[in-house]
């Protein structure tokens, strides 16, 4: 049988959950030596099609085809013979071992050998960085490098594993503006040698940058397939969303002369120095640098969780003490963590008891006894605010997409009615609809007089939905701008890409 010039053919397949179908129908294919974008929103089937096609779901119907080969029903073994590796946003690595050991790892239990050959070990991690043109400390742990270079190892590791068709889940999520371009370098070089990439994404912008054609998924269900080249990111948003979002730009309408917030030479040692700016009821000011330029760090003072050094925070005109969380709650501030797996939310408990908990106090009467009726219509209402998609508050939180569990870490705090909100990376991991709706509760809440402090690697988000910004760099402040006049290539030169 003649080769197909085709890695994968994927026909007509179908995959029900309880009845319900998460992929009807669809139809997508790579060609040898293309990067081909998985585009869709969050519960689209983007996860069921690429867990079909590695073997680790079985399809209902419809058919797979691997490098010119039909399979009936395919193995996750099978599929890594085939040559199908994935790389998930865990990297799957293992954090305890060096380097060296994660990327040789699995050539060497497939070898059988009971003896560790740490000259062999050296010789096959070499051999895959040289594959990529990358060099890294072969003797460190992976989980003390950054999350750049533990996807590095990733791809290697998939490299010695005789990788055609990389599949790469949502692969800049957790990356710097920087080390996605080192990431795209990587992927264009690895086209170059004839492997086949299908990067699933929802970032138009990253999208149109490194990808041949796309296929767009919605409801389960093929949208659109072709050429990168005969779409713009209006076209794409409305082919993945089904919705037309107008291009409105946010701007500020102070809500009072006097500031809600102002920082005053604040410094936190080792972090960042003699940082001052105000920030005005009704104001969205946007925190943008580099991983590591002290942004989070400052989010971090402000909130109490790891205190200034020195300098002065003002609340309504007051000098402020924040020394630990509840000092800032009590202040009118609330803060959105960049984990929101891990620091913003209690994932086993359900919707409404993560939308309500940090006014749980306000619920309760004199005695600490819950008014029941009162806190499931808090419930009620922020879900309808906030346009939380759960058929119940009562389901875990774990149950909801990214852009849904964020939503609920936002509705939190707005069920406490803050003065000061920080968001760190508040659209991270959401899909463009969610983001969307992100951006207009964010609008709203400044309207209504809050506050809002923005941390953001999102430039072209930075410049639609604040007002002005700071920049810091080497825990200094750089720079300030207005968002008006500024273009996303003058915020690069500032920030020091």
């Amino acid at each position: 049988m003649a080769m197909s010039n085709y890695v994968l053919r994927a026909k007509e397949v179908c995959k029900t959950f309880s009845g319900v179908y998460a992929l009807n129908k669809v139809n997508i294919d790579i060609r040898q030596g293309e990067v081909h974008c998985l585009a869709g929103e969050n519960g689209c089937g983007k996860s069921t099609l690429i867990n079909i096609i590695s073997g680790v779901y079985t399809r209902d119907s419809g058919e797979i085809e691997l490098n010119g080969k039909v399979y009936k029903k395919i193995t996750p073994a099978e599929a890594i013979e085939e040559g199908v590796q994935v790389i998930y946003q865990d990297f799957a690595v293992f954090p305890n071992l060096t380097v060296k050991e994660n990327l040789s790892i699995s050539t060497m239990v497939s070898s059988h050998k009971k003896i560790m050959n740490w000259k062999e070990s050296e010789k096959i991690a070499q051999k895959a960085m040289e594959m990529i043109g990358v060099e890294l400390d072969m003797e460190q742990e992976v989980g003390e490098i950054s999350v750049a270079d533990k996807q590095l190892v990733a791809i290697c590791r998939a490299l010695i594993n005789d990788a055609k068709l990389l599949i790469m889940d949502e692969p800049t999520t957790a990356l710097t503006k920087r080390e996605v371009k080192t990431l795209f370098q990587t992927v264009l070089r690895l086209k170059r040698q004839g492997l086949s990439i299908l990067f699933v994404s929802h970032k138009l912008d990253e999208v149109f940058e490194i990808c041949d054609r796309y296929t767009i998924l919605r409801n389960g269900e093929n949208v659109l397939t072709g050429s990168t080249e005969k779409l713009d990111n209006r076209s794409f948003a409305y082919y993945m969303t089904g919705r037309r979002f107008l291009d409105v730009k946010f701007t500020a309408s102070k809500k009072g002369k006097e500031p809600l917030l102002e920082v005053k030479h604040l410094t936190a040692e080792g972090a960042f120095s003699d940082v001052s700016f105000t920030l005005y009821p009704g104001e969205i000011l946007s925190v943008v640098g580099l991983l590591g330029s002290g942004r989070t760090e400052l989010a971090l003072a402000l909130f109490g969780i790891q205190p200034a050094s020195s300098g002065e925070i003002m609340i309504k005109g007051r000098k402020a003490c924040i020394s630990k969380v509840t000092d800032a709650v009590g202040l009118g501030i609330g803060y959105v963590p960049e984990d929101r797996l891990t620091e913003g939310l209690f994932m086993k408990q359900s919707i409404g008891d993560n939308l309500v908990i940090s006014k749980i106090e306000k619920l309760a009467g004199r005695l600490g006894i819950l008014n029941r009726k009162k806190m499931e219509a808090e419930k009620t209402d922020i879900m309808k605010r906030m346009k939380i998609k759960s058929p119940s508050p009562d389901y875990a939180v774990s149950t909801l997409s990214g852009g849904n569990q964020q939503r609920v870490v936002l509705g939190k705090w707005i069920a406490r009615n803050m003065d000061v909100l920080i968001l760190n990376g508040p659209t991270v991991g959401v899909d463009i609809g969610s983001k969307y709706d992100i951006h207009q509760v964010m609008k709203e809440l400044a309207d209504e007089g809050m506050g809002i402090l923005m941390i953001s690697d999102d430039l072209p988000e930075v410049l639609a939905v604040s007002n002005r910004g700071i920049v810091i760099k080497n825990g200094r402040i750089a720079g300030s701008f207005e968002t008006d006049g500024t273009t996303t290539e003058m915020l690069d030169e500032m920030i020091g890409v």
